[in-house]
């Protein structure tokens, strides 16, 4: 509990600064409003359903977009460590997009799929599906293969092969880069709503700071922070459970 505590105590404060640096007018009250108010302010927003509604939203898009890039790109990046042909044919695409800037792609996804749910989704996929892809990959492409001979002697078919050698051996890396696409969907998410979206945190600390009610949209953005921050957290744990039979 100490050393959890300790932890945490840059963070109680940094919220004593935020509070000091508005109430003695260091920074204009207008651009860092007082945390206090902020909070008084989410209370209130809790209140009304904006935050919880936009929240379900962008949520719903986020492990939308997150669970189809797990699915395809996890299975995408064992594939190429097992197929040299496909290795062949996709690494050139995955190079190519890798570095590429994901908000870029903002205006295309919209043009495609319009302003609603779809776009957002499509945009946090394409973000997302890179990095588990090159987890995987780069995973997969780690295992022993003095294991994948004893499998295959021993008359594995290459789907029991993938499953009980690759998939285990792959599974740290793996891990990895869904952990890096986590973060990413969450940015990806608010980028894509602040620019164009009718629902969404993003839209919500757009319209919010538009109309010039700063207090709200300070607490909507820690709300982002704070979340994205729990859903890290909790992958970690989940990370620690998969991967204890490493111990």
């Amino acid at each position: 509990m100490t050393s959890a505590a300790f932890r945490y105590l840059p963070l109680v404060l940094l919220a004593l600064f935020w509070e000091a640096l508005a109430r003695f007018n260091i920074v204009d009250s207008l651009a860092l409003p007082p945390l206090s108010k902020v909070a008084v302010a989410w209370v209130d927003l809790m209140r009304d359903g904006e935050l919880v509604n936009n929240g379900a939203v962008s949520l719903y898009r986020v492990y939308a977009g997150l669970g189809l890039a797990i699915v395809i790109g996890g299975g995408l990046g064992m594939a190429m460590a097992r197929w040299r042909t496909l290795d062949a044919f996709i690494n050139p695409l995955v190079q190519l997009f890798y570095p590429l800037p994901k908000s870029a792609l903002i205006p295309v996804t919209v043009i495609w799929l319009g302003f609603g749910d779809g776009s957002k989704i499509l945009l946090i996929f394409l973000g997302c599906m890179i990095p588990v892809t090159i987890g995987a990959y780069n995973g997969a492409r780690g295992s022993e293969q003095v294991l994948v001979w004893s499998a295959r002697s021993m008359g594995a078919s290459r789907l029991r092969l993938m499953w009980d050698v690759v998939v285990p051996s792959a599974l740290p890396e793996l891990l990895n880069g869904i952990r890096t696409a986590l973060a990413l969907a969450f940015i990806l998410m608010v980028s894509s709503e602040l620019i164009a979206a009718q629902q969404g945190f993003g839209y919500l600390i757009g319209y919010l700071g538009s109309t010039g009610a700063y207090e709200a949209m300070y607490a909507v953005v820690l709300t982002v922070a704070f979340l994205g921050f729990a859903a890290d957290r909790i992958y970690q744990i989940l990370m620690q459970w998969l991967l204890r039979w490493r111990e």
